[in-house]
C-alpha cells in the first residue's frame, strides 16, 4: 500500500480502511473532523480528536467544544484506556481543566450548574512559582451595556467587536508571581518587591500603577520569549463575559458567595452580606466559562486603553483604543471592579478610569498573551 493509500486512524476505529465517516469524504478537512466529533460511538470521536489535533487551536477548540457536554473526568480516562494517545493528543488532554460554571438569578439564587473544561498553560517563573494562561477562544460580542443598564453614555454606543483567539492570566497577578518577575533586571522602571498592603502569596498583587504593571509585562516577555501584556478592555470584557450577555458572567447579580465586594450594598434582589473589606486569596470564587477566577471584584485591573467619553469611534477589532491626541490621554481604563466597590462598579460592561501613576491597595492587573 502506498503512503497516499495508508489508512486514516478514523478508517481503522470505522472498521473500513477505504471509506471514512459518511460524509466526512466530502467535506474533507476540518469540516470532516466535526462530523466525526458529532458521531455518538466513543471510538469514532476519540479518532476524531487525534485527527483535530491536525488543526492547531482551530482543532482543540473542536477538542474543548466535543468535551463540554460530558463528564469530563470520566470521558478523558475512557479516553485513554480506548486507545493509546498520541504524546500531542496526551498534553492536549493534560491541559484541560475540568470547571464549574454557575449561574444565578435576580435573587442571588444558583439556578443551573455547567461542567465544563478550560484549557491552561503553565509559564515557569522559577523557583516553584508558576503563571496559569487560560486560552480564550476568538469570535464576536456586544461591547458595552445595552439602553435598559442606565449606567452612563460612557458605556454606549453598544458595538460589534471580533475578538481574535489569545491567552490570558486564570487569575490577576499574585504577591509571589510579582516578587518573582520584579527581581528581574529593570527594562524601563525600577519595581519594589514589595507593595502590597493585605500580605499574602496567593493573594492579588496591590497599589501598582499603570507604569508597574506595564514594566512586569516587559520583564516577563524578555525572560520567557512571549509577548506578554495588558489587555486591551475589549478583550477584558470578553473574556469576562465568556458568551454572557447579563451585566455579570454569573447572571442577573453577584453574592458574596460569588465574588469579593461591598455585599451590604445590592445590584437586583440578592440579599446583603457581610464585605470583606480587604483583598482575598485568588481563585476561592467559581470561575466563568473560560476558566478565569475572580472577574468581578476583589482588585480591579488594568488594561491598555486610555479613557474616552464614549465608545463612539472605538475598535471593533479588539485592539487597545489609545489616542496620543485625547485630552485624556493620561487616563487609563480599569476593569472588574474591588473588594471597595458596589456591585453595579463590578459589571462585565463596567470602564471607570484612573490616571496612570496612580496607585490603590484594591486596584491590580492580569497579564494576557498572544498565541505563539
Amino acid at each position: 500500500m502506498s503512503d497516499n493509500q495508508q489508512p486514516k486512524p478514523y478508517d481503522a476505529v470505522l472498521g473500513n480502511q477505504n471509506q471514512p465517516a459518511e460524509g466526512a469524504a466530502v467535506l474533507g478537512g476540518i469540516e470532516s473532523v466535526k462530523l466525526l466529533l458529532s458521531n455518538s460511538n466513543p471510538k469514532v470521536r476519540i479518532a476524531a480528536l487525534q485527527q483535530a489535533l491536525n488543526y492547531g487551536e482551530s482543532g482543540l477548540d473542536l477538542i474543548i467544544e466535543a468535551l463540554q457536554d460530558e463528564v469530563p473526568q470520566v470521558q478523558i480516562k475512557a479516553y485513554s484506556l480506548l486507545i493509546p494517545l498520541s504524546k500531542k493528543l496526551e498534553r492536549a488532554l493534560q491541559e484541560l481543566e475540568p470547571i464549574e460554571v454557575v449561574t444565578v438569578n435576580r435573587h442571588g439564587d444558583i439556578i443551573q450548574r455547567q461542567q465544563r473544561l478550560a484549557k491552561y498553560f503553565i509559564e515557569d517563573l522559577g523557583n516553584h512559582i508558576t503563571l496559569e494562561m487560560a486560552y480564550i477562544p476568538g469570535g464576536s460580542f456586544m461591547m458595552g451595556s445595552h439602553d435598559n443598564y442606565k449606567h452612563g453614555d460612557w458605556e454606549r454606543p453598544q458595538h460589534q467587536v471580533t475578538i481574535r483567539p489569545f491567552y490570558m492570566g486564570k487569575f490577576t497577578v499574585t504577591q509571589k508571581q510579582w516578587e518573582s518577575v520584579a527581581k528581574l533586571p529593570k527594562i524601563e522602571r525600577k519595581l519594589k518587591l514589595s507593595c502590597s498592603c493585605d500580605k499574602g502569596d496567593n493573594r492579588p498583587v496591590e497599589r501598582v500603577s499603570w507604569y508597574d504593571a506595564a514594566e512586569f509585562c516587559v520583564r516577563l516577555s524578555k525572560a520567557t520569549g512571549k509577548e506578554y501584556r495588558l489587555p486591551s478592555e475589549a478583550e477584558w470584557e470578553y473574556a469576562c463575559r465568556a458568551g454572557t450577555t447579563t451585566p455579570f458572567h454569573y447572571g442577573e447579580t453577584i453574592t458574596n458567595q460569588l465574588a469579593n465586594y461591598r455585599a451590604d450594598k445590592t445590584y437586583a434582589d440578592e440579599p446583603k452580606g457581610e464585605p470583606v473589606n480587604q483583598t482575598t486569596v485568588v481563585g476561592q470564587f467559581p470561575p466563568n466559562a473560560f476558566g478565569l477566577y475572580d472577574m468581578h471584584g476583589n482588585v480591579e485591573e488594568w488594561s491598555q486603553d486610555i479613557s474616552h467619553w464614549n465608545y463612539e469611534g472605538a475598535p471593533t477589532d479588539g485592539s487597545a483604543w489609545i489616542d496620543d491626541n485625547n485630552p485624556f490621554h493620561y487616563l487609563r481604563v480599569l476593569r472588574g471592579g474591588s473588594w471597595f466597590d458596589a456591585p453595579w462598579k463590578c459589571r462585565s460592561a463596567s470602564h471607570p478610569r484612573s490616571h496612570q501613576r496612580d496607585i490603590r491597595n484594591y486596584r491590580g492587573f492580569r497579564v494576557v498573551c498572544d498565541l505563539f
